[in-house]
């Protein structure tokens, strides 16, 4: 009984560490590379308005491929407050002067970009709500970006229920 344990667990050991040998391939080919870092990927994941995770990946490297320019994309926070009717996009883009974010609201994608010296930031954010464009109102203090729209309640279908005689 002792062998099948033993077994299984070298097994799962080689399994385990194969993951972390690819990892260290994957390092040695940015450094192989002439571009500067800092190198990033991740996920973020919400609760959507139904209920159902939102998973959202973030960073200037997609798995397997290396960054094709300088531009960083911020990580993006998007935050529902039903009570006060706000939607609230939250960005950090350390590195950059209040001067230097451009925001653009078109067709329910917000734009984002900053630019200063060496730090460049870029990102297109799909608003999954109804918001009114023009109560658009941003804010940067210490790296974090706040822009917050005013919800557009949905509309209750208007009709008359007329009866049958």
């Amino acid at each position: 009984m002792t062998m099948f344990y033993d077994e299984e667990f070298d097994r799962i050991f080689k399994r385990m560490s194969q993951s972390f040998f690819n990892a260290d391939d994957m390092f040695e080919e940015f450094k192989v590379k002439d571009s500067t870092g800092p190198f990033y990927y991740g996920y973020t994941m919400t609760v959507g308005p139904d209920g159902k995770p939102v998973v959202k990946e973030y960073g200037n490297v997609k798995p397997g491929l290396l960054p094709a320019a300088d531009i960083r994309e911020p990580v993006v926070d998007t935050i529902v407050d039903e009570k006060e009717n706000l939607v609230k996009l939250v960005a950090e883009m350390p590195g950059v002067e209040k001067n230097d974010v451009k925001i653009m609201v078109q067709d329910r994608i917000v734009d984002i970009s900053a630019e200063r010296g060496e730090k460049k930031y870029h990102s297109k954010v799909p608003i999954q709500y109804k918001v009114d464009e023009n109560s658009a109102k941003a804010s940067y203090k210490n790296g974090i970006l706040e822009l917050v729209f005013k919800l557009i309640q949905e509309e209750k279908p208007k009709g008359k229920t007329v009866e049958v005689e």
